[in-house]
């Protein structure tokens, strides 16, 4: 225990470096720390919790500070500003996939009218096709007479 910066006696020792359940992680000298505690000495926070568990001194109270854990008004501004923008990042998510639905369901509806609209004009367009076939039919006879010559 110290005294004016020095210590009048060794009282026990302390190793965290043993497992918990080490019965020399806390080595107390009970007959000597009765005798100090009974002169009067006061024990600090931490030792005083040690010779609680060992059932030498009654454990100290334990400090309540409920604030403590709680987030400062510059940190929880700062989450609430984080929380705003991810919600609307998602609602622009949301919003951008609506038109992509809405521009994709356009696209097919081009797409069907534009299957529809060639297979009306086809028959149109057949008796033309015919009529250049037709044409192009007495050209290759006048071709074969020239290779003939």
């Amino acid at each position: 225990m110290p005294r004016d910066g020095r210590y009048i006696e060794r009282l026990g020792t302390y190793n965290p470096l043993l497992a918990k359940d080490d019965p020399n992680r806390v080595v107390l000298n009970e007959e000597r720390i009765k005798h100090w505690l009974g002169e009067g000495a006061q024990p600090s926070y931490r030792v005083a919790v040690f010779l609680g568990k060992a059932g030498i001194a009654p454990m100290p109270a334990t400090p309540n500070n409920p604030n403590k854990g709680k987030p400062s008004e510059k940190t929880t501004m700062r989450i609430a500003d984080k929380a705003e923008k991810v919600a609307a990042k998602a609602e622009a998510d949301k919003a951008a996939a609506e038109e992509a639905k809405e521009a994709e369901k356009a696209a097919k509806a081009a797409a069907a009218e534009a299957a529809a609209a060639p297979a009306e004009e086809a028959p149109a367009e057949a008796p033309a096709e015919e009529a250049k076939a037709e044409e192009a039919a007495p050209e290759a006879p006048a071709e074969e007479e020239k290779k003939a010559d």
